[in-house]
Order: C-alpha cells, then structure tokens, then sequence
C-alpha cells in the first residue's frame, strides 16, 4: 500500500530541509543580534566598533549565500529578520559616516528586506536627533530632519501593502516625531 522507498526519500529530503534550516536561524540570529549591536556602538558614536562588527556581519552572509543560496535563504524567516536589521544597521552606519543609503555591494538583497530596512533607519535617526537636542546640537537635529524628509519623499512613491505598510506607517510616525523635535527647538530659539 505504502510505497517504503517513497517514504524514505522523504524523510531524507526532510531532515535535510530541517538541518539546513536549524543552521540558517542559527546564523541568521546572530546576524539580527550582532546587527543590534551595531546601531548600539554607532548610538554611543563607537564607528570603529560598528565598522567592525558590520564587516563580521558581512562575512556570515556570505557564508550562508555560499552554503544554502539566496533562494533557499529567502524562504526562512529569521534570515528576513536578520537581512532586515542589517540593512538597517549599514545604512544608519552609511549615513553616520557621511555615505548615502544606496545599494550594499557583494550580498543579495531583496527590495523588501531594503524597504523595511530603510523605514526603520528613521526611528534610529529620530533616537539620534533626541541625543543631539540633549546635547544642544541642534544644526545636528536639523540635519537629521533633513534626511528623514528625503527617506520619506522617497518611500511615498512606492504603494507599500501588508508588512511593508506596517514599517512605513511607523516612519511616518518617526517623521512626525522629527518635526516636533524640530518644532520644539525652533520655538525655544
């Protein structure tokens, strides 16, 4: 009735997918931790640290490109996660170092885990004006404005659905945030 041959392939195939997807939420995981701790050291303005640990980052996305391919990376959810965070990392790393947020060379990355990336660099940014304005680094705190503006005028074109809507929703939450940051300090000048 039950072909055996049949079932033992399949149970093959399937403690296979299962190793391979242990090792890729393991990795994946320490991507999506390591990348937390780069917005930390950049917060506390430790760019060599950030730098660093962004270059280690880098290397475990290689490796696991390498071992698995992207498909394959793509259909995990914790690989998402972990993409997402350090998109956001490299990026709020690219713009405290003077670099635009474009494209990262030598890692496939795809338009959501960008997108997401992208809208979650702007609550880091308003943590970071709140910083600035503590110190009384308000041109710092306009700056800061200035590129959440720009994030926003770009993100407004794209017709943003389901996840993707909840990240943008959430910087334009961070977009109000900045204005009344900036509003706050214009009007005690």
């Amino acid at each position: 009735m039950i072909n055996k041959k049949f079932i033992e392939k399949l149970r093959g195939e399937y403690v296979a997918h299962e190793s391979e997807r242990r090792q890729i939420i393991s990795l994946s995981n320490v991507v999506l931790y390591d990348s937390k701790r780069v917005i930390f050291s950049l917060h506390r303005g430790d760019d060599k640290k950030a730098g660093q640990s962004l270059a280690e980052i880098e290397k475990i996305l290689i490796k696991l490109e390498k071992k698995f391919g992207y498909t394959r990376l793509a259909q995990e959810g914790a690989y998402k996660a972990g993409a997402e965070e350090y998109v956001e990392a490299k990026m709020f790393y690219k713009l405290t170092s003077g670099e635009k947020v474009e494209a990262i060379k030598g890692l496939e990355i795809n338009a959501e885990s960008y997108l997401s990336g992208i809208c979650d660099l702007t609550g880091e940014l308003v943590r970071q004006a709140v910083n600035r304005a503590a110190q009384g680094k308000y041109k710092e705190v306009a700056k800061i404005k200035n590129m959440i503006d720009e994030i926003m005028s770009e993100l407004v074109e794209f017709d943003m659905t389901g996840y993707l809507r909840t990240k943008y929703d959430q910087a334009k939450g961070n977009l109000r945030k900045i204005e009344q940051i900036n509003y706050e300090i214009n009007l005690r000048k």
